[in-house]
């Protein structure tokens, strides 16, 4: 079933959320609609990163959208589905110049429309399988529940006590007022009155001192518990947040602090009802030294001050600023939209729509030259509301801000003169709010994340670097001059933060054995890497020894190539990746001959993948071989299960052999990759009969006999030296009466490495047909092939036509 026809079929729930989804004008839905298999069978992700298939694309949709119009009319829709497919295409016309952002933004749709759908599907398996998630409390929260519990039971106790002491004072008022009226003037009666009153009098105050002891006792109680809520639960939400934002698989769940706050303002807020009876009970008797009079004011500026400092702290952001087409949060680009979404935690269903927040940008922005300044353009005010949130929460959700630079002349001035580049400028977005209920007014004031501030997509990734070191290392959210003064990271910061960085891409993060290999490649060869620290120069800023990139781009380029081409091999642990040359060749001597492992290049900017297996010479010497690595271009091309698949050498006979067996340690290559495989297609065509042919990658065993034609990873050339892997043909088949050679020129639907006219060593067509050493084509040519004659002598040949399994 299609995937949009999945999301139609879900529960209410779930379609808010796709509704809340498509709340915009960046994809409509309306178009998501109509045109729902075209767009589920398109490739957007590579559309995302290659113009051309961008193009194409964009190309395709605009003419969708008129065929769609041309249905509504023929079929008399309403006038208003015409005009909103002629709005939407001229909408997209904005695109024109960058077609690939466009798709950027429907795979980010595509993928938030999964996570809704496995939500879904989750959700329907707990309640099958009737799951209660009861999640272990940890000694701190049973700590809290205690404290909470023994508020609230004192709240009771003290709205009892309130009531007796009405019912004392009214008890004494009228004996009170009744012995006045009566006016008797018998002495030993009315001395005895007297008597009578004095002593309800003294029960009075005695009740009332024990009320206020009882209430400054609440508060200690409340004011402790506060204290655990604001500086220990909360400061270690901002913490896990913090870290959340840089890949960490820490809960942000704000469900249960809610809670906690929530019952905390309910008791203050009975302590304030508690303060106002008592007032208003002093109105109707005081007396001399009155313990009301003495103490209430100081119990009312007590209450006041918690009360206070609880709402300022419940207010907080929940989701921190992210583009939808972002690398991650708190990066933002100007002029395009991102979202931000705050939560006041004490939930009151009588402050439903009534708190307005407003959105301000840099209002304690560092005195620092060339500092830039932004304006927050979009809707930059919202209610909190109960409606924008799954679980009742006070939300406000801002969805489509943008940033627009300040025009300032020369930028900021300041007493500081820093040279901090734009990546490593650091902004605060603000947001303010007002509290009024019960006659008490708070202003309310939360702030963003740090957010890195660019205006070109070539600086995301050095900005992600930043915000990376920031939430790492900084424990001052405001600290906006961190740059400034960096400090350094010690390796087990930083290797945790490098291993987040897979497990929040693909669900696996990093072992420890990938670590050492990262560490000994930053630091050497150590017996323990704990104390070693790096700086942020060395990280994101100097080049690798020999190479002409930063280890950050060197390790973003290698985790792009995974999420983009090697998930699931990824994800399987297949793929042992960050592993030494040395290391490599210790493994692999000591297997049996065809054992292969897959590690990372370390001299290929944007990430490459290799492959080396051992071999045995005749005397039984380990022999480890490794092949050229492979980069994300020719991962386009084929999949690299299926390089593995139909990798072949030619040995010194010519004969052509697999040499991958065995992934290490010891699984049979098919039983490792199988389930990968692309299947076998059955169908049989009732026009031409094709043989089916295949793209694979073929080595020749003697290097200098074959001219590498792709990338150099020229750090990895030692011992036997890396194969060179050729292309053979791939893509479409030929019909069995024709074979052409390649032209010289190369065709768009082969690699670039297909075609060398300037290489000598590359056998031409016709010495392919005379010199049967090199290939014997009857070996996979059907009976009834024959080659076009005529065939331009000289013509390089060097693709290898080989029928599908």
């Amino acid at each position: 079933m299609a995937q949009w026809e999945k999301l139609r079929q879900l529960d209410s729930v779930y379609l808010t959320q796709v509704d809340e989804l498509y709340d915009g004008d960046a994809f409509p839905m309306d178009v998501r609609h109509y045109l729902a298999h075209w767009i589920e069978g398109q490739d957007w992700d590579r559309a995302a990163r290659d113009h051309d298939v961008a193009m194409v694309l964009f190309q395709v949709l605009l003419e969708n959208l008129d065929i769609q119009h041309s249905r509504f009319v023929q079929g008399g829709e309403s006038f208003l589905l015409q005009h909103n497919i002629r709005r939407f295409k001229h909408s997209f016309q904005r695109y024109q110049e960058e077609p690939y952002n466009l798709a950027n933004i429907i795979q980010w749709f595509l993928e938030k429309e999964k996570e809704i759908l496995q939500n879904a599907e989750l959700a329907e398996q707990v309640q099958l399988l009737q799951v209660q998630q009861n999640p272990m409390e940890t000694d701190s929260q049973r700590n809290i529940e205690r404290k909470m519990a023994d508020v609230k039971n004192k709240v009771q106790c003290m709205e009892h006590t309130v009531k007796c002491l009405e019912e004392q004072q009214d008890e004494f008022d009228f004996k009170y007022q009744t012995h006045n009226m009566e006016g008797t003037t018998n002495e030993a009666e009315k001395t005895e009155q007297m008597k009578v009153l004095q002593a309800l009098l003294n029960r009075l105050d005695a009740s009332r001192k024990s009320m206020l002891s009882g209430m400054s006792v609440l508060l200690d109680v409340a004011e402790d518990l506060l204290c655990v809520l604001v500086r220990e639960e909360l400061v270690q939400w901002q913490r896990r947040q913090q870290k959340a934002c840089i890949g960490a698989p820490d809960s942000t769940c704000l469900d249960q602090l809610e809670k906690w706050f929530t019952t905390e303002a309910e008791c203050l807020f009975q302590v304030r009802k508690f303060l106002k009876k008592l007032e208003e009970l002093m109105g109707k008797v005081t007396y001399e030294h009155d313990p009301v009079k003495k103490q209430k004011p100081a119990l009312q500026k007590r209450v006041d001050s918690l009360l206070t400092s609880l709402l300022k702290s419940a207010f907080v952001v929940e989701t921190q600023p992210s583009m939808p087409q972002g690398k991650g949060p708190l990066v933002l680009r100007t002029n395009v939209q991102f979202s931000v979404k705050t939560r006041f935690l004490v939930k009151f269903p009588e402050l439903n729509h009534a708190m307005k927040v407003n959105v301000s940008m840099d209002r304690e922005a560092p005195l620092v030259k060339g500092y830039r300044r932004f304006n927050v353009l979009g809707t930059n005010s919202k209610a909190l509301n109960m409606a924008e949130s799954m679980s009742g929460g006070m939300v406000a959700d801002f969805r489509h801000l943008t940033l627009k630079e300040q025009k300032s002349g020369g930028g900021g001035k300041g007493i500081h003169d820093l040279s901090l580049s734009v990546t490593e400028e650091l902004h605060i977005i603000n947001f303010n709010t007002e509290f009024l209920l019960h006659d008490m007014s708070v202003s309310l004031e939360t702030s963003s994340l740090p957010v890195v501030i660019i205006s070109n997509s070539s600086q995301q990734q050095s900005a992600w670097a930043s915000i990376l070191w920031f939430n790492m290392l900084c424990l001052e959210p405001k600290n906006l001059l961190f740059f400034a003064n960096c400090p350094a990271a010690t390796w087990p910061q930083l290797g945790e933060m490098l291993s987040w960085q897979f497990l929040s891409s693909t669900t696996r993060g990093l072992e420890a054995n990938q670590l050492d290999m990262i560490a000994h490649k930053l630091f050497g060869k150590q017996q323990s890497y704990d104390a070693c620290k790096i700086s942020w120069t060395k990280f994101s800023k100097e080049n690798v020894p020999n190479t002409n990139f930063t280890f950050w781009v060197w390790f973003d380029g290698i985790l792009f190539m995974v999420k983009t081409h090697l998930e699931n091999l990824w994800k399987d642990g297949s793929i042992m990746g960050f592993v030494s040359k040395g290391k490599e060749k210790t493994l692999l001597k000591k297997k049996r001959r065809g054992t292969f492992l897959l590690r990372f290049s370390e001299s290929i900017r944007d990430g490459g993948i290799t492959f080396s297996w051992v071999d045995y010479s005749p005397t039984g010497e380990p022999d480890v071989r490794s092949v050229q690595p492979f980069t994300k271009v020719d991962l386009c091309q084929i999949p690299f299960h299926e390089i593995i698949r139909n990798f072949q050498i030619l040995e010194e006979e010519n004969v052509p052999e697999n040499p991958l067996l065995f992934l290490y340690p010891d699984t049979p290559k098919v039983e490792a990759f199988g389930k990968y495989y692309t299947e076998k297609s059955g169908a049989d065509s009732q026009f031409f009969k094709y043989i089916r042919t295949k793209l694979v990658f073929v080595s020749k065993e003697n290097t200098l006999e074959a001219k590498s034609l792709m990338y150099s990873d020229t750090v990895e050339g030692e011992g036997s030296g890396p194969m060179n892997p050729r292309y053979g043909l791939g893509g479409e088949a030929v019909e069995p009466s024709t074979f052409l050679p390649l032209p010289p020129s190369p065709d768009p639907m082969f690699p670039d490495a297909m075609v060398n006219p300037d290489e000598d060593l590359n056998p031409t067509f016709q010495e392919f047909l005379d010199d049967q050493s090199i290939y014997d084509c009857g070996d996979f040519l059907s009976d009834d092939t024959t080659f076009l004659e005529g065939a331009l002598p000289g013509l390089p040949f060097t693709a290898l036509l080989q029928p599908c399994e």
